[in-house]
Parts: structure tokens; sequence; C-alpha cells
């Protein structure tokens, strides 16, 4: 018998703790990083308990009128599972979720589907759930992903770009000059591509302030100018490029190019995967192929994040 609880303050310590030893945890699943922007989602995690009130498994979420999703805020974020996590309790699971759904007069379940590269180990009990309860998958997004534990082979070009930038002797380090970074990285969105980034540079420095182990600074400076700058977030087995951005003098020497490799590999040697984020627009309809091309020139390949829709009859 699973039993289903709403999410709620008094829960955090519990949560918490919980999603340290999940076999697909993710820091960002803290509660602390998922309410920095509360006032922008509607909280709706739920908490799932199996014998003897054992807490087995938890879901991220967010409430919209009569939809739930799977977290809003997150990049990914369906089931967070313990350990010892079966398939046939990972059934019961989905009938338990749906009745309370039910109960809460939620017609519909956005789910996104956690990435396997982030997956400490097997933890795709809930995919096969989603195929017998009927949900249909809607979108895809393709990531581009290093693996790192086997020769990594660029391109030419870009060979020939991280061998230029090496002869300007640039100042590779990590760094904690957030202001310095958003400056360069807010003017090169905006003029690039006529947005800004997802995160305020406050919320960055409120989270990079609690989660220190895990999200990274790392500046490509020359005579004190930054040039290049890449923020990422770091978990057990991989590394994700959350933000990058390359000064019009950086991109004529191929800073961010010299910055990538350095962070690929002597930084990071030691992970299973660098993930560079999706290529897509349009909801994954479709292929940003400069983008994708810019990735795979790293020798990065496809690993696809899967987005579900399950209508709750």
């Amino acid at each position: 018998m699973i039993t289903t609880v709403l999410y709620n303050p008094r829960l955090k310590e519990a949560w918490d703790r919980f999603t340290v030893h999940a076999k697909n945890s993710h820091f960002f699943f803290q509660r602390t990083y998922m309410e920095y922007h509360s006032n922008k989602f509607k909280d709706f995690s739920l908490m799932f308990y199996g014998k003897k009130n054992k807490l087995i498994a938890l879901l991220p979420a967010n409430i919209q009128g009569a939809a739930l999703y799977s977290h809003q805020g997150l990049t990914f974020g369906g089931l967070i599972v313990s350990d010892d996590m079966k398939a046939t309790v990972m059934l019961q699971i989905f009938q338990s979720l749906k009745q309370f759904l039910r109960d809460h007069n939620i017609k519909t379940l956005f789910y996104k589907a956690i990435p396997y590269i982030y997956h400490i180990k097997a933890a795709e009990e809930d995919r096969y759930a989603l195929f017998l309860n009927n949900a249909k998958l809607y979108r895809v997004d393709a990531i581009g992903t290093i693996y790192l534990q086997e020769k990594i082979k660029y391109s030419n070009g870009r060979r020939w770009s991280i061998k230029r930038a090496a002869q300007k002797k640039l100042l590779v380090e990590k760094s904690h000059a957030y202001h310095e970074f958003w400056h360069l990285l807010e003017t090169v969105l905006l003029t690039q591509h006529k947005v800004k980034p997802v995160h305020s540079l406050q919320e960055m420095l409120f989270l990079s302030s609690h989660f220190p182990e895990n999200i990274h600074l790392f500046t490509a400076k020359h005579n004190e100018q930054l040039l290049a700058a890449a923020l990422v977030y770091e978990n057990k087995y991989n590394v994700h490029l959350q933000y990058a951005a390359n000064s019009n003098e950086g991109r004529e020497i191929g800073a961010l190019d010299f910055l990538v490799d350095y962070l690929i590999k002597k930084v990071y040697q030691h992970k299973k995967y660098f993930d560079f984020g999706n290529s897509n627009e349009e909801n994954g309809k479709v292929l940003n192929e400069g983008l994708m091309d810019q990735k795979e020139r790293f020798d990065a390949r496809v690993t696809v994040q899967e987005f579900y829709e399950l209508t709750i009859l």
C-alpha cells in the first residue's frame, strides 16, 4: 500500500535527506534550490511512503490550474527514487499518484523524465510505468553529451581554435567574479539572441553561496581582461555547462573553446559525462543545427530528454 503526501515545510529535512541518497539524485532537488524562485511557481511536490511508513520516492512538482508539472522551475525532475526501487513498486506509486490527483481535481500530469546520464544506478522504472499508464510522449530534447571515459576526438577546427588560444597563454582559473561574468553574459545574450539569462545575478549569487560544492565559475583572462567564462553545475558523475560567454576579443582567439577544453580534460576528466545542454527550439520540434554542430565539434553526441503527458482518468 502506497501513501501519497503533499509536501509541506515541516518535511524539509526528510525530503533533503532522501534526495542525497536517491539513485537519481541531483543537488537541485534540494528544497533550498527548488525554493529560490518559489514566488514564480505554486509548489505541489509529493512524497510517497511504502511499508512501515518508509519514504520511497519524491516528485518535485508545481500546480497550474488543473495540471501538475514535474517542476517547471527545474531542467528535469520526475520521480526521485530510493536505491531499492523495484518496477512493481513504481507501478503502485503511479496508482497512488493518479488517485491523489483525482482527489485534488487535477486532470493532467506533465512529466519531465530525468535523462539517464543523471542516474547513479539504472532508474527508469518511471518510464515503464508511464508506458503502461498510456502516457503520451509529446516532446524530446537533444542534449549534447560527451562521454568522458573514452578518448575524446575534437574536430580539426576545434583543435586549431584551442591551439591558437593556447599561444596567447590565457590564465584559466576558478573564480568568484560573478558580477563581471554576468555583465558579459547579459551583453552576449542580448546582442546575439535578444534574450536574458534564466537566472538573475542575485539568484545565482544565492544559489552559488548555498551550493559551493556544486556550482562553479571558471574564467579565461589575458592581461587581467575577461575573455570568456563558464558556469557549471557539478553532480556526482557529471557536469553541466549551465552558462558560457565569449567576449568579442575572446571569440577572435578561441578563448571559450580553450576554457571548455580545460574543463573537459583537466578539471572534470574523472567524471562520466559532460552535458552541454539541449539544442532545441519550439518545444523540441526544431533542432538548432548550428548550436548542435558546435557541441558535436567537441565530440558530443545526443542524449535525449523526454517529456510525457499523462491524462488522469
